[in-house]
């Protein structure tokens, strides 16, 4: 099961990035160039740098400066401005306040059972268990959550959830969740970067010195020297053609970076797709595949074919159009290539049965959007088909610590692996983001001591961030045929062809021949601007993204079976001898796979999964 083909390692990217404070001239000492003359950088040091400021990295910044400990927040994107704000239809907590039979304990059996089973158990308790005080955390900060006409906070139906747990505020849940945690940030006076990209972390392997990158609103070089980083990056499934994210994020920088610093990743082949995202050809490409939240169906919104059957019943009879989203997304699938979709390519979302009022109060970030669209969905359908949303796969972390097995490199959110297994629970990573975020603040929090106030930076890792420097000087005047933006267009290309929804050994391994040579083409790329342009952005997106579409390509012809949102046509069954996860190692001459046992719940966790609790669908009929 080793694999050593080797990687590409000549690349500029791969790391994390810097603070604000003195600039230096290294004129002497250092001996980093750009072009003929001396590289100017801004040095910083801090004692904690936190790489992604959506809610998982506010989180754990929140938890360090409420425990009196200095850290450094920075971000792609202005403050506040993270993907964190698309996750719209809610966040899973077992409350009990529509059902009061609900517990943490069926909280976490659902999401094992969503997961196929291959979640860290234990990871999958810490959220469930820590959920509700979150809740009520969020609450106390002044999140507005819907409320039941007795002022508890409201919760609705998401697919394969056995009660009604996720709280929400209308269809705008990440957003309004966010703005609180920011909110308590700017209350905290935690510091924040905007508008920097980390490229590379400075890593020996065994621990993390540091970060650097680029300013992206002046181009000027950054290097922040810290003995703890928190990558809360993203994840990566902007790497498909058809995506629920904006295409300058979830472009896989968290991990690749991790990975190259010496990190391990877990389960990269699973890559969910979101039943419900728009259909381009309808509405626009700019709208193509961005997602119609799952509340329009937790709300009770209907699947219909062309031919105006509500085509659920056939693959989900029992739990209809809340089954889980691999469920959903694979018979929409099947029902588009059985010829039963429209011209447009999706099939119909339809709300209109319910009351306009109700619908307009529920769902208002949606109703609003089709509006603007021409389309009033009170009265007609919606238009969707399946799209790229979420990675369950990551870095692999201890969720108690955060920690990566990298001294000093820890990670949280959608950047790593195994609170969601082989396919994600709607309503949980937002969850994830806030209960593991204030654990892993905790624990770094414990770490820091007087001497990560000023670090030392060795030589050698200077010597690194200066190589780094120059490979983004180098970068940004290359002149070939070929931009940035065609090749990964041609790879989100790829990766929907060969490592879609469907999956089959033939594919995937045309898909590796084609990705390698799509990465021959790099050697030719053109940057059209300079260090502050999207093309330059999108140049050192690029070699992440090339370093995990390999990584899922490699791991999905690895599963030979079939479990949550890997399906292989070849291996149609699940396998329980595959109940294994699949971890990527790269010690610099190529990527190392091998299968991991995976540990078994709770004796109270097992007592819930053998009650067999169950949503049944028709509560909403």
């Amino acid at each position: 099961m080793t694999d050593t083909s080797p990687s590409d390692h000549e690349r500029p990217g791969g790391g994390v990035q810097i603070g604000d404070v003195e600039r230096i001239v290294d004129d002497s000492t250092n001996g980093a160039t750009r072009g003929d003359g001396p590289v100017e950088y801004e040095e910083r040091s801090v004692p904690v740098l936190i790489v992604g400021a959506g809610a998982a990295g506010a989180r754990v910044a929140i938890e360090l400066a409420e425990r009196g400990v200095e850290s450094l927040v920075v971000g792609k994107r202005d403050h506040g401005d993270a993907h964190t704000t698309w996750a719209a239809g809610g966040v899973n907590a077992a409350l009990g306040s529509r059902d009061d039979e609900d517990d943490w304990t069926i909280h976490a059996a659902d999401t094992l059972k969503e997961g196929h089973f291959l979640n860290d158990p234990e990871a999958v308790e810490l959220t469930a268990k820590h959920m509700p005080d979150r809740i009520r955390e969020l609450a106390a900060w002044g999140t507005p959550f819907d409320r039941t006409d007795d002022g508890r906070i409201d919760q609705r139906y998401f697919g394969a959830q056995s009660y009604r747990r996720t709280c929400f505020v209308g269809d705008r849940t990440g957003e309004a969740m966010l703005e609180t945690l920011i909110e308590r940030v700017r209350e905290l006076e935690v510091p924040y970067r905007e508008n920097v990209m980390i490229t590379r972390l400075l890593s020996d392997g065994r621990r993390v010195y540091g970060a650097v990158g680029f300013d992206m609103e002046d181009g000027h070089d950054l290097l922040f020297r810290t003995n703890h980083v928190v990558l809360a990056a993203g994840g990566f499934s902007a790497l498909y053609d058809r995506h629920s994210s904006r295409a300058d994020e979830n472009n896989g920088d968290g991990p690749a970076m991790a990975l190259e610093a010496g990190a391990t990743l877990l389960d990269v082949e699973f890559v969910q797709f979101h039943p419900t995202g728009m259909v381009g050809a309808r509405y626009g490409q700019e709208w193509d595949g961005r997602l119609v939240t799952e509340a329009v169906r937790g709300e009770g919104g209907r699947l219909y074919n062309v031919d105006g059957e509500r085509f659920m019943e056939r693959y989900s009879p029992d739990q209809m159009e809340l089954d889980a989203r691999d469920v959903v997304a694979r018979a929409i699938a099947q029902e588009l290539r059985e010829d039963r979709g429209t011209e447009n390519g999706g099939v119909y979302l339809d709300i209109s049965h319910r009351d306009p009022e109700y619908v307009k109060e529920r769902l208002p970030t949606m109703y609003e959007r089709f509006q603007s669209l021409g389309v009033d969905i009170t009265d007609a359908p919606m238009e969707i088909a399946p799209t790229a949303h979420y990675t369950m796969g990551g870095v692999d972390v201890d969720f108690r610590t955060g920690e990566t097995g990298v001294g000093g490199l820890y990670a949280v959110g959608e950047t790593v692996a195994g609170v969601h297994g082989a396919n994600r629970l709607g309503g949980n990573s937002l969850a994830e983001t806030v209960a593991i975020g204030k654990l892993v603040g905790e624990h770094v929090g414990d770490r820091v001591t007087e001497a990560d106030d000023d670090p030392d930076l060795p030589d050698g890792q200077r010597a690194l961030a200066e190589r780094e420097f120059r490979a983004l000087a180098a970068l940004e005047t290359a002149d070939g045929d070929t931009t940035p933006q065609e090749l990964l267009s041609d790879l989100g290309d790829l990766l929907w062809d060969h490592a879609g929804i469907l999956r089959d050994e033939g594919s995937l391994e045309e898909g590796r021949r084609k990705l390698a040579t799509l990465r021959d083409r790099t050697a030719d790329l053109r940057v059209e601007g300079d260090r502050t342009s999207q093309s330059f952005e999108f140049a050192v997106d690029l070699a992440f993204s090339l370093t995990m579409a390999d990584a899922i390509l490699r791991a999905a012809t690895e599963r030979t079976e079939s479990r949550g949102a890997h399906h292989r046509t070849d291996y149609p069954e699940t396998d329980p001898s595959w109940r294994a996860n699949l971890t990527i190692t790269d010690d610099g001459t190529g990527m190392t796979l091998r299968r991991r046992g995976v540990a078994e719940p709770s004796d109270a966790v097992q007592e819930a999964l053998e009650a067999g609790y169950e949503l049944d669908y028709h509560h909403l009929e």
